[in-house]
Formats: structure tokens, C-alpha cells, sequence
């Protein structure tokens, strides 16, 4: 990842970071794939927290972890290859177990791209516990939320019936330094499975949740519906552990 510039607003909330979309960022189309959208927005969210003191590190050692847990995006328009663009990243009002964070990508000419919100628990990175955010004292809680055009993070319905429709092993360089899948991996996952007839659809939403960290070597599962009616794409990854995501994309 590039990035060309990085700044905050007065608030000293919201953080902004310019970037191109580099040939290796984009899929077959010429567009951002689904990997990458997921890298930016949760790298941008550490380095949004690293600027402001709170590196990975640092969070450690004062007994916090960060972990995402569910994501929710619109697609207005996917930036694509050699495309610059801002993207925007802010923490919201924080719900009493999960903090809460929105994304923008916008194009240079301010025109809306992908908008998004997300959730994050809190964990004692020792303990394997989940810290209720307002125990959470290195920085002041944010009080505000604002409206937004994507659909809100939360339960994925789950169809009866859902078809094989890929199946994987957990290779080393799909694991991060927490020892299991890298989040933004997730995102990969999704797009392989994708019905070779839809891989072209113009999607304009998508969930994902995260449930339970697929690991090295495990198999990973991916099961899928298609949903004509609703113009809906469900998938779901499965580990002998049981459920490890569930996603939807829509159309």
C-alpha cells in the first residue's frame, strides 16, 4: 500500500490518508478487490490508533487487544487500478461490548466511493476475555454517531440448504501475528467462492461477520446460497471448530 499523505481534522477524530490503488490491489476487473478493501480499512484503523498512541504494542502491554468482528460496506463505485483516492476512518459513540468505527472512500473530486461501519471487541489479549468498552481508559470515548447510507454491521441470516462451493487449507502466509487468519483474508475467501457466472455482478453491499478464527492447517469449508428474489449472495466458512464467518453480498 502507497500512501501519499495522512492527516486528521481538528476534532482530532477523524483520520484521513490518500492512496493510489496499486496494479497488485486490484482483481481481474482493473478494480479494488475485496482483499484489499478489507487491508486498508483495518490497517488504516491501527495506524489511525498508533498516531494516537495506542500502537499494538502499547495496547498489549496495557492488557487491550483490538479485534474486528463485523464489517458493512456500500459500493457506489469500487476505486480502480491507478485511481487515487482519500479514505476516511472515525471512531463512533461505542456500544457497551463492541467499539464501533465508519469508513469513506472518496474520489479526488470528493465523489462518494464505498462507505462503511464496523465493530471491534475489546479483548484481554492474556485472559481471552472480552473487556467491556467502558473500561477502556487510553483515550476519551467518543460520544457522537452519525447517519449512514450502508446497511448497519449485524446478524447474517443464514438459509437452509446452503451448496459446497469451495474448500481450502489454511496456508502459513495466510497468518498473522495473533497466530491465526489475517481478517483481511476473509475477504479473498469470499471473492474465490463467488459463482463463476456472478464473478462480473455489480455489487452494492456487503457484510461480513467474523465467529470463530480459522487457524494453520485447518480445512476451511465455503458454503453458499443464491437468493434471486433478494439479489443476495450468502456464504459461509466452515472449520471443524464449526462456523469461522458468514457473509452476504448483495446485488
Amino acid at each position: 500500500m502507497i500512501t501519499q499523505k495522512q492527516w486528521y481534522d481538528d476534532d482530532g477524530i477523524t483520520f484521513h490518508s490518500e492512496h493510489k490503488v496499486q496494479f497488485s490491489q486490484s482483481d481481474s476487473l482493473k478494480k479494488m478487490s475485496l482483499y484489499e478493501l478489507l487491508k486498508v480499512t483495518s490497517d488504516m484503523a491501527v495506524e489511525d490508533y498508533a498516531q494516537r498512541g495506542m500502537d499494538r504494542d502499547t495496547l498489549t502491554q496495557n492488557g487491550y487487544a483490538c479485534l474486528v468482528s463485523r464489517v458493512a460496506f456500500r459500493f457506489h463505485r469500487f476505486p480502480r487500478e491507478n485511481e487515487n483516492y482519500v479514505f476516511t476512518t472515525y471512531e463512533e459513540k461505542a456500544e457497551p461490548l463492541q467499539l464501533v468505527r465508519a469508513y469513506e472512500f472518496t474520489a479526488s473530486d470528493g465523489t462518494p466511493l464505498i462507505t462503511g461501519l464496523s465493530s471491534w471487541l475489546l479483548v484481554d489479549p492474556v485472559a481471552h476475555r472480552i473487556i467491556p468498552t467502558k473500561k477502556f481508559d487510553m483515550r476519551k470515548p467518543v460520544e457522537t454517531s452519525k447517519e449512514h447510507d450502508c446497511l448497519k454491521y449485524g446478524k447474517i441470516p443464514i438459509p437452509e440448504e446452503l451448496e459446497l462451493w469451495d474448500e481450502r487449507t489454511i496456508k502459513y502466509s495466510e497468518i498473522d501475528g495473533n497466530n491465526h487468519v489475517n481478517n483481511a483474508r476473509y475477504g479473498a475467501f469470499v471473492a474465490d467462492s463467488i459463482p463463476e457466472n456472478m464473478r462480473d455482478f455489480a455489487f452494492t453491499d456487503f457484510r461480513l461477520n467474523y465467529a470463530k478464527e480459522a487457524k494453520l492447517g485447518q480445512k476451511l469449508s465455503i458454503y453458499g446460497k443464491v437468493n434471486e428474489a433478494e439479489k443476495k449472495l450468502t456464504i459461509v466458512g466452515k472449520t471443524e471448530e464449526g462456523t469461522s464467518f458468514e457473509a452476504e453480498l448483495y446485488w
